[in-house]
């Protein structure tokens, strides 16, 4: 040991039997200020400065969790705690890791030190804290949250005087400590810089941390976005500067159908089939675009998509590469068919009645629900052809598609060619711009529900012949032939042989469409289910206005005698008048309409309804007042129940979404 170093060592000796003696009461005492005021923890903590047994340590399992939990840590330090070895190889030095608690977890030194009694209380799993070993570098270091340096008589317990210590703390990314990193050795070794090597590895191993850390998170950020590009259902190609394909998910390749060496590599242009120019154009890899309509070339023939891109940029701006997004024009429509009310809501347990005709009815429809061939449902207005329409749809293959229905006989002449085939934008004077898809394309898929087929114009019907045939549709405007899956149920009140015989209906689409026919009888025809049809309307007006009826015996045998032009349509519609009238909730005689009286010879009560009615206009104002109360307050809850969506209410109550849209206006109901 040097002269000056032992100088030194023998003044804060002193200092430190001084302190012992008084127990930190002197205050004369020439120490530094941190090694003093770790003394003095030392003394208030009952520190033993004679003990000279081993440290206490962690054993066992409890050690084997410590290294267990500690592992990470551990393995990003020993690559610099075996380079800071190499300096002090063979002095005797040891380096150590310890956890944020200061057992050790870690260590380097030379065989022989293990032996040396300096070191003896270096190994895996002993404590170094401040209570358990009095001051030193590594509790001091863990209570102060800085280097330090502790040399000599600056150990509070005498049996550590012979050593050096170096230690810096380890914090994480959080600023937290989580472990301290010391290198110690004898006393006459002492060197300033030895404290400045620990705090170099130490922020060299802070450094790694992060570095692992950011890596942790780009992984993770790389595996999300994996499985986002994998797993989302729209088709995504990735695209380098010049517009070529360097990668695809999934869904693009079940999209396109073709093998990997025949995407990847291939310019996008290649894959699409531009409606027209301005479209091309529209598709710059250089500038973001959405909703671009093109045509995808498919195993299967053209697919009509919308295309949506994004440029791909680097640090300095410049585009390196673009993300395009093909979405089926099929999913789109599939999407808005769900919320606007293209879907079927009823199915054959919707159908009421148990008499033998409407059973053979209901029997031959669950048949033909399950193929796939054109059904013509024929019968009288009011017969519930849309009602059957919808349960064939609902118990087919077709039942997670969409249904679209559309009333022939209420477009006009010159507009039912762009409603079923669509238009091309400029096809004609008037077209919306970017065209729109016909009928046909939104129950791709699915099922369209052609009523009132009768009254088609002849030019449209050889139109719809030939869609049926190629399966394939045409928008108006364009030569491009777009496949489609779709279920035709037609209906019609009208006796299309006799229509054909006319020269008003195609014969060749007649028997397209006439693969099944199905006729459903009139409610004249099916008196039986009468009584029960009454009490399931009767029923629902129960459930919408809270409100119990009680019906006369006279009123069925009265509804029974009635021929019904208007079917059960129009039954509906009485049993609703008969509510609406009917005082204290009692449904009489009187409170069906004249035609129905007069039918069922009750001449004389007829003669006095017009009297009756005048006399009881007050009342049945006042009932109507009441009924729509009910009404308005049944839709509030409906809406509460719901969350607010429509087209649940809608069918809760068993009618159109617009209906409910006009009734909430009526009533003042805001969503």
């Amino acid at each position: 040991m040097g002269s000056a170093t032992r100088d030194s060592h023998d003044k804060i000796y002193l200092q430190w039997e001084k302190f012992i003696k008084s127990g930190g009461q002197d205050r004369s005492l020439d120490i530094r200020v941190k090694i003093l005021e770790s003394w003095k923890r030392c003394f208030r903590q009952k520190v033993d400065p004679y003990d000279e047994k081993i440290h206490r340590s962690l054993k066992g399992n409890k050690l084997n969790k410590l290294l267990r939990d500690n592992q990470w840590l551990i393995d990003i330090a020993k690559p610099f705690m075996a380079n800071l070895h190499k300096f002090v190889k063979g002095s005797g030095f040891v380096v150590v890791l310890t956890d944020d608690k200061g057992y050790i977890m870690e260590l380097f030194t030379d065989e022989g030190t293990k032996q040396n009694p300096l070191t003896k209380n270096f190994f895996i799993g002993a404590s170094w804290r401040e209570e358990e070993a009095g001051t030193n570098a590594i509790g001091t270091a863990l209570v102060l949250g800085e280097p330090i340096q502790v040399s000599g008589a600056e150990h509070y317990c005498q049996k550590h005087h012979c050593l050096t210590c170096s230690a810096a703390p380890i914090f994480d990314t959080n600023g937290k400590i989580i472990g301290i990193l010391d290198m110690s050795g004898a006393s006459h070794a002492a060197h300033l810089h030895t404290l400045g090597m620990v705090v170099a590895a130490a922020e060299a191993i802070m450094a790694q941390i992060k570095i692992r850390r950011k890596n942790s998170e780009l992984a993770l950020i790389n595996t999300r976005l994996t499985n986002f590009f994998n797993m989302v259902s729209d088709g995504v190609l990735l695209v380098d500067k010049d517009e070529v394909v360097v990668e695809y998910n999934p869904a693009a390749k079940v999209l396109l159908g073709r093998e990997k060496q025949n995407i990847i590599g291939i310019p996008v242009k290649k894959l699409f089939d531009y409606r027209s120019s301005v479209q091309r154009e529209k598709i710059d890899i250089n500038h973001r675009y959405s909703d671009v309509e093109i045509m995808v070339e498919t195993k299967d023939g053209l697919c009509c998509c919308l295309v949506s891109g994004e440029p791909i940029v680097n640090e300095r701006g410049e585009v390196t590469g673009g993300l395009m997004i093909l979405r089926p024009i099929k999913q789109v429509q599939n999407l808005v068919n769900r919320f606007s009310g293209y879907m079927a809501a009823l199915d054959f347990n919707d159908i009421v009645g148990e008499s033998p005709e409407i059973q053979e009815v209901i029997r031959l429809a669950k048949l033909t629900a399950s193929s796939s061939s054109n059904v013509l449902l024929q019968g009288e207005s009011g017969t519930g052809k849309e009602i059957f329409a919808q349960a064939i749809h609902n118990g087919s293959e077709q039942r997670n598609g969409p249904f679209i229905p559309v009333n022939c006989g209420a477009i006009p002449r010159e507009l039912i060619g762009s409603e079923l085939f669509g238009y091309e934008e400029g096809a004609f004077t008037g077209a919306k711009r970017g065209g729109k898809p016909g009928k046909f394309e939104l129950a791709n898929g699915g099922t369209l529900f052609l009523d009132e087929i009768g009254d088609m114009p002849l030019d449209q019907q050889t139109a719809l012949l030939r869609v049926i045939q190629e399966k394939k549709v045409a928008r108006i405007g364009s030569d491009k032939m777009i496949p489609v899956n779709v279920r035709l149920i037609c209906a019609t009140n009208k006796n299309l042989r006799q229509e054909v015989e006319k020269g008003t209906f195609r014969e060749d689409l007649f028997y397209r469409l006439n693969v099944i026919s199905i006729i459903i009888p009139p409610l004249r025809n099916r008196v039986s289910d009468i009584p029960l049809l009454f009490e399931h309307f009767l029923q629902k007006l129960t459930r919408d206005w809270g409100y119990k009826f009680y019906v006369e015996p006279e009123v069925l045998e009265c509804l029974k005698r009635y021929s019904w032009p208007g079917n059960v349509r129009e039954l509906q519609n009485i049993v609703e008048r008969a509510a609406l009238l009917a005082e204290n909730g009692i449904i009489t005689v009187r409170n069906l309409p004249p035609e129905i009286i007069e039918s069922s010879g009750h001449y004389s009560l007829s003669l006095t309804l017009a009297n009756y009615s005048h006399q009881n206009i007050k009342c049945r104002q006042e009932r109507r007042k009441t009924a729509n109360e009910i009404e308005k307050y049944k839709i509030i809850n409906l809406l509460n129940s719901f969350g607010g969506n429509v087209s649940k209410v809608a069918k809760e109550m068993g009618v159109s979404r617009k209906t409910v849209y006009n009734k909430m206006r009526i009533y003042s109901i805001k969503n």
